[in-house]
């Protein structure tokens, strides 16, 4: 009945708090969780141990290696596709979300009139710097990308069948795989919660990553940097005119002195970078308009395992021997 997602990248370390906590969530589920681990091209023996772990761990899993890292959304994505529950949620294996906050996914998705949940951060056990930098981050991204985005961002979230349906169908490339939840819209609640701290490992969520992310939702829901682009080339236009109106009028009146050298260069690069970034900006979007044009997709399984809930079988009467 219930289907949690977990991406798994560099995560052996935790593994073994991962698979007892999922353990321990079936068991208050009544048994009905299924948990589908997507190993996303993990350099280390991650897919080894959950391949050892998950025959004799208690409840129904999948267990799928990617061909190489295609990224966490794209785990997720190929994680959503294969679960087969009426209810989803996504849980990290870096066990920084607290594992209560899943069964409250759960029970709101059963028992209330929403469709998607998501889980909003209220603090978190970061360095001063990250949280910080994150607090600028979702504050811009709010601004200028999603209003509609919770204020510390989606890390962990869950939703019905209908919305998991709805969201496997965009099937875009280079693209956020929370942006396109909160463009699908529907009903959706938000649950508090407090992140903890990382107990395992390094997290793999580098700068080049958050540079990306950024990119990738910028370009893909919101058209602010061609209205700034055209904002400013009407600016530069207009300043233009003026000056050049100015400069007509003086050489009319004689007014005009030599002309210097270094305004005339400073002009040309200035006007010859504003082009440049200009170029960078329309061709960051048909880049990607030209990588979904491709039908490629997001990512590819090359190993599919799954393992039923194990039970033991219970000892046979001597009347029926």
């Amino acid at each position: 009945m219930y289907s949690l997602v977990i991406p798994v990248y560099k995560n052996e370390a935790s593994l073994p708090d991962v698979v007892a906590t999922v353990a321990e969530m079936n068991a208050k589920l009544d048994g009905k969780l299924e948990i589908v681990f997507v190993v996303d091209g993990s350099p280390d023996a991650s897919y080894a141990y959950l391949q050892g772990a998950l025959p004799g761990a208690g409840f129904s899993a999948q267990l799928i290696l990617l061909s190489r890292n295609f990224g966490s959304f794209a785990a997720i994505r190929e994680g959503l596709r294969h679960a087969q529950g009426e209810y989803f949620a996504v849980m990290a294996a870096d066990l920084q979300e607290p594992a209560d906050l899943v069964l409250q996914f759960f029970r709101a998705l059963e028992s209330e009139p929403i469709d998607i949940t998501v889980g909003g951060r209220t603090s978190r056990a970061d360095p001063w710097s990250s949280r910080m930098s994150s607090q600028l981050f979702w504050r811009l991204y709010r601004s200028f990308v999603q209003a509609e985005m919770p204020a510390g961002g989606i890390d962990v979230f869950g939703c019905n069948r209908a919305v998991r349906d709805r969201l496997l169908s965009l099937e875009s490339v280079r693209t956020s795989l929370v942006g396109q939840l909160i463009w699908l819209g529907f009903r959706r609640k938000t649950i508090p919660y407090v992140r903890m701290e990382r107990q395992h490992g390094k997290s793999a969520w580098s700068l080049k990553k958050k540079v990306d992310y950024l990119m990738d939702s910028v370009f893909s829901f919101t058209d602010v940097p061609i209205k700034a682009l055209l904002t400013t080339g009407a600016l530069g236009l207009l300043i233009s005119i003026s000056v050049g109106i100015i400069v007509l009028i003086a050489k009319l009146t004689d007014s005009v002195p030599v002309p210097g050298y270094t305004p005339t260069v400073l002009l040309i690069l200035f006007f010859a970078a504003l082009n440049m970034f200009g170029l960078g900006i329309v061709g960051s979007y048909a880049y990607r308009a030209f990588e979904n044009s491709k039908g490629r997709p997001a990512a590819i399984v090359m190993i599919h395992n799954r393992f039923p809930a194990f039970r033991a079988e219970a000892p046979k009467s001597i009347a029926s021997r």
